[in-house]
């Protein structure tokens, strides 16, 4: 799930441009690349539909078609699940391109998701599963979250081995097919197929990353993805003996648990401070200039200790969720009969979790803030936390370079998204991740991941496959 960062809605940079850079595809490339866009946008690789399988088996017969040999070349049927629909067949797709000669380094992991999520016809002004061009953009399900990405990589790696580029170091692919659902294929690549993808070094991840200029053209900025926040749901839940609702007692489940959630709204976590967010907050402190914002990410940085600091910025509608963990309920139910006192009521609390953090230990946290031995807290999942990865000099150094040859003068800097990828269990495994992706919007009005029109303008496409050449050939080509 792509989350454009929430520097993407900030002051724009001063620094003005006429027109992104015109990418250096041929009109083969250009025509090759809108043709792979248009098929695998008007597959509906929604769960449920059975769909999936059929994006991987076209994107991996594009690579053998292109002379990746085809023992290289592999469709990973597995089965996911989701409350609505039960098991689902879907597939992942494996590619590795050797290095020729010896390798320099172990592989260079390339990391999307082919599914998206739903979309009615009745909800959009054009079929969200028909690619339309339309007024300098691409419409359809999946043109920011995430198929561009998919196609960006796949056309770069096809458009530097015909123009024969030689990478020193095995590249390796993995498109999944459920990162909008349950990840589990995600979860296979960091473990039972680890063997298959060579153990890679580090990996680049095109459902993160990315950039914007503002409506008046001057530019915004693009970020790299080095964490994300660690997704947890838990239960309160409380329990009563009940009875006829015309007698009304005091110890009322519904309103326990009403107590509880006020106390969990009221409650603030305690501020924290990464590499990453530190990085990012130093560059969004020059942004805002001697604004109240700018002030509260000075006072914070120079002062990890001030929380009255942290707690403006974080009131702040851009910066929502970036100065800690943050949790939130989502889901209600109680009682079982109108005339009948309730005997249970739960809620559902969805967390979002500060890198490093343990998930139990905000199952304890939460505990202690309800303070009420008839609240019970639960989880509803066994996700471990979710780790950041370390801002090497070789990624940032290339993306940053690959950013600013498309943009140049484009601010760049590091983030850590509140939302989850396919990166979290690469990163608890040993294996750094980083949210790479060269596309860009206008901001705010393409902020459409998973709404209606959801859309991407035409040049973006084509500036992501360039910008995916430039990042492979300077990673995998030294």
């Amino acid at each position: 799930m792509r989350l454009l960062s929430a520097v993407l809605l900030a002051t724009a940079s001063t620094a003005a441009v006429a027109a992104p850079a015109k990418p250096n595809l041929t009109a083969a490339q250009r025509a090759a690349t809108h043709d792979m866009f248009e098929h695998v946008i008007n597959i509906p690789t929604v769960i449920g539909r059975h769909r999936t399988p059929e994006m991987a088996q076209y994107v991996a017969d594009q690579f053998k078609a292109a002379g990746f040999p085809a023992d290289d070349v592999h469709v990973m049927p597995y089965h996911t699940g989701s409350a609505t629909t039960g098991e689902d067949e879907t597939a992942a797709v494996i590619v590795r391109w050797r290095a020729a000669g010896k390798p320099t380094g172990r592989p260079i992991l390339l990391m999307g998701h082919m599914d998206v999520v739903e979309a009615k016809r009745e909800d959009s002004t054009t079929d969200p599963f028909v690619l339309t061009e339309r007024d300098g953009y691409y419409y359809g399900r999946g043109t920011i979250d995430m198929k561009d990405g998919i196609v960006g990589i796949t056309r770069a790696m096809i458009d530097l081995k015909a123009a024969g580029f030689k990478p020193k170091r095995d590249i390796v692919v993995l498109f999944t097919g459920d990162e909008e659902t349950n990840g589990i294929g995600a979860t296979k690549g960091a473990s039972e197929w680890r063997e298959l993808l060579g153990n890679p070094e580090f990996g680049l991840n095109a459902d993160g990353g990315g950039g914007g200029f503002a409506p008046d053209g001057s530019m915004v900025g693009f970020t790299m993805q080095t964490a994300e926040k660690t997704f947890a749901g838990y239960t309160l839940t409380v329990r009563n003996k009940g009875g006829h609702s015309s007698k009304p007692r005091k110890d009322n489940a519904i309103y326990e648990l009403s107590h509880a959630l006020d106390k969990i709204e009221a409650y603030r976590f305690t501020p924290m401070l990464s590499e990453t967010t530190r990085a990012y907050f130093a560059a969004r402190a020059k942004m805002e200039g001697d604004s109240a914002l700018g002030q509260a990410m000075r006072a914070w940085l120079a002062n990890p200790e001030d929380g009255a600091a942290a707690d403006a910025i974080e009131a702040s509608e851009i910066e929502v969720g970036l100065t800690r963990t943050r949790c939130v309920p989502t889901r209600l139910f109680a009682g079982h009969a109108d005339n009948a006192l309730p005997q249970l009521a739960t809620a559902m609390i969805n967390c979002r979790i500060f890198p490093g953090v343990d998930p139990n230990a905000i199952k304890d946290e939460l505990q202690r803030v309800v303070a009420d031995p008839e609240v019970v807290v639960t989880r509803n999942d066994d996700y471990v936390a979710s780790l950041a990865s370390p801002l090497r000099p070789d990624v940032t150094n290339a993306y940053t370079k690959a950013v600013q040859t498309l943009h140049p003068g484009m601010p760049v800097f590091p983030e850590m998204s509140t939302g989850a990828s396919d990166a979290r269990p690469f990163r608890v495994a040993g294996i750094p991740v980083y949210g790479t992706n060269g596309g860009w919007v206008i901001v705010p009005v393409d902020f459409r991941a998973h709404g209606k029109d959801e859309r991407l303008p035409v040049q973006s496409l084509y500036d992501n496959v360039v910008h995916w050449q430039l990042m492979l050939r300077d990673l995998a080509g030294k």
